[in-house]
């Protein structure tokens, strides 16, 4: 077992060599699947934790008589309100009032669990999900089905005609000359953003996560507080420019319907 690991990953470590045990099979020899599932396993802690929170804040406003009033301290419902907000303006910002509103809910479950998935790296003996390439790409790739069913959706058959840049000129063979050109080119650029979403994210929280991790382990807990600083700042913008590219690509691909 590596000397820089997770609680998540010690303890997932030590379930594999008690199912070894237990089949009366040695160490040696054996594949132990315990990194392979790891970043996935605290993924899915930190949804039920979300969950768990979402509902605690729906039953706060639901119960309260004053909901529609900001508390004066920060509580949990209060960084809910604020950290929704901050998104849903930005949402709103790039995509117009109608759809911001419209596909918010994929561009505010997005920004809570990568900001969670951040963050939780910070916490000593934590490993965030999101510095493992197959958790980036999952969320990426969930975005990218998504802008392209809007798209679809949105638009039909003119979703497709613009990625081939149809109707740019009028005459019949200059078209079908401009799609057999621009076509490829759009569907290649098109599947690469997940990828560059998803490799974006990870380098930048999985170097960060390994600098403080390292410093932690080398030094007393004094020093390692300026990257942990820096992390912050690190956590802050990954999520919001997720965000703003999701909500960049949403964008582009529903705003076309008004021109064609």
């Amino acid at each position: 077992m590596p000397d820089h690991i997770s609680l998540l990953h010690y303890l997932l470590y030590r379930f594999d060599l008690l199912r070894l045990h237990a089949h009366g099979e040695s160490l040696q020899g054996h594949h132990l699947g315990y990194r392979d599932y790891e970043p996935l396993a605290m993924a899915l802690v930190l949804m039920v934790m979300i969950v768990y929170l979402a509902g605690e804040v729906r039953g706060i406003v639901k119960n309260t008589e004053e909901a529609v009033v900001p508390e004066n301290e920060m509580t949990l419902r209060t960084f809910f309100e604020v950290f929704f907000e901050t998104f849903y303006s930005m949402a709103k910002d790039v995509m117009g009032p109608k759809n911001g509103r419209r596909y918010f809910p994929l561009i505010g479950a997005s920004a809570i669990f990568i900001f969670a998935s951040n963050a939780i790296g910070l916490v000593p003996g934590m490993a965030p999900p999101t510095a493992n390439l197959n958790v980036t790409f999952g969320c990426a790739f969930l975005v990218f089905l998504a802008f392209n069913y809007y798209g679809l959706k949105e638009n039909g058959m003119n979703y497709v005609k613009h990625m081939a840049g149809w109707g740019v000129f009028p005459s019949f063979i200059p078209n079908l000359l401009l799609a057999a050109l621009m076509f490829p080119i759009e569907v290649i650029s098109t599947c690469v953003r997940p990828l560059t979403l998803a490799i974006r994210l990870m380098l930048n929280l999985a170097v960060d996560h390994l600098l403080v991790s390292i410093f932690m382990g080398l030094f007393a807990i004094a020093l390692p507080l300026p990257l942990m600083l820096l992390g912050i700042i690190v956590i802050v913008v990954q999520t919001l420019v997720f965000c703003l590219l999701s909500s960049i690509y949403i964008g582009l691909a529903t705003a076309h319907a008004e021109h064609h």
